[in-house]
């Protein structure tokens, strides 16, 4: 009976550090397997990162070298690849490091700085969309006009208007947030105590912009099919030209070549020579409205792209954002889903280089002589 109870101790005590070696390898498996899903997502975001470097980097360059594109509106492009590239600099590498190790190693000071220049250079480049459209919109349905203010100084002005909002909208939780040198933060977020201030930041960085965006969008749509759709006017303004230069420089355009007609030669001032000067400017003129209403399907569809990315991006965080003060208890969100739709909105930031260099024939030409010219170095 005693033999009988120490072999079922023994098997017990056998059983048991089976049962507890059993444990050890299953902790150490998934403490590998954690380990490996923090590198694989670390070098998944830093690639994001690089890209949005280099992309950016380049539309910056491309603008800089290419006198063809230094524009007015392709500043307004320049500074958004400026702004996104501040994004991809500054705030991409540290949330890197926040979201791999899910805590704040950093302490109150550098989280006070981030958080600020997040809020601000992410605000900045979603206002670069508005007065970008904005610019679009002007020039669609008003360009003789607007082509006079079209200037440097005006996009100038535009790009301070966008940073000061940006600035405005960052700024205030500065005000409220108190240092805690004697604790060790292990968090860093914007507080979301203060419902007003969410309400104020998050309808002032997206929720606006956003019915602006979609509001200027559809009125550039509306123009621009009405133009493409429209007929072409074979007179008017332009054929005023075309009779004063038949009047000048045409007689000796036809005198050098004279028009025949029925096996009769007509003189340069002839009514046949000066309806094939008609004809050709004719041509001219349509070929020319041809060319435009192209480039205005192309920019259009553009701009449709930029706004659709937008919103796909930027929607998700911004909803959540809205939602986890005003429901605070009955709303919950897992840390890991908020951190998939932070870096969501961060991949706003690669994907408008893309954009703009894929579906602008001017960036892409100007972007591929500046590879070459690379590769010949």
């Amino acid at each position: 009976m005693n033999h009988y109870n120490q072999s079922d101790d023994v098997f017990l005590h056998t059983s048991a550090n089976k049962s507890l070696n059993s444990s050890e390898i299953m902790v150490t498996w998934d403490d590998a397997t954690i380990l490996g899903l923090k590198v694989s997502l670390a070098v998944i975001l830093s690639l994001i990162t690089l890209a949005t470097i280099f992309s950016n980097v380049f539309v910056i360059i491309t603008i800089f070298v290419t006198k063809k594109l230094r524009t007015p509106a392709n500043y307004l492009i320049g500074s958004l690849a400026v702004t996104d590239l501040l994004v991809s600099l500054l705030v991409m590498p540290i949330s890197i490091a926040s979201t791999v190790s899910q805590t704040w190693n950093f302490g109150q000071i550098m989280c006070d700085i981030w958080l600020s220049s997040d809020i601000t250079f992410c605000t900045a480049s979603i206002l670069h969309l508005c007065v970008i459209a904005l610019d679009r919109y002007w020039a669609i349905t008003d360009a003789l006009e607007y082509c006079k203010r079209r200037t440097a100084g005006r996009a100038a002005v535009m790009i301070a208007v966008v940073w000061i909002i940006s600035i405005c909208i960052s700024i205030p939780p500065l005000f409220w947030r108190q240092a805690k040198a004697h604790e060790e933060l292990k968090e860093c977020s914007v507080n979301t105590d203060q419902i007003s201030y969410t309400i104020y930041s998050t309808f002032g960085a997206f929720y606006i912009p956003t019915v602006l965006l979609v509001i200027l969008y559809g009125k550039i749509y509306v123009a621009a099919r009405s133009r493409i759709l429209k007929p072409p006017s074979l007179y008017g303004k332009r054929f005023t030209t075309a009779h004063l230069i038949t009047g000048s420089t045409g007689s000796s355009l036809c005198s050098m070549s004279s028009c025949i007609h029925e096996g009769h030669s007509h003189s340069a001032g002839s009514p046949i020579c000066i309806n094939h000067v008609k004809i050709r400017f004719a041509d001219s003129v349509l070929e020319r409205k041809r060319l435009s209403a192209a480039r205005e399907r192309k920019a259009t569809k553009t701009l449709g792209i930029i706004l659709g990315a937008f919103i796909f991006c930027w929607l998700p965080f911004f909803v959540v954002s809205l939602l986890m003060p005003i429901c605070s208890e009955s709303c919950w969100f897992h840390p890991v889903l908020f951190d998939s739709f932070t870096w969501l909105g961060y991949l706003n930031s690669l994907i408008n280089p893309v954009i703009y260099t894929a579906f602008n024939e001017e960036f892409k030409q100007a972007f591929q002589k500046l590879i070459r010219l690379k590769k010949c170095y």
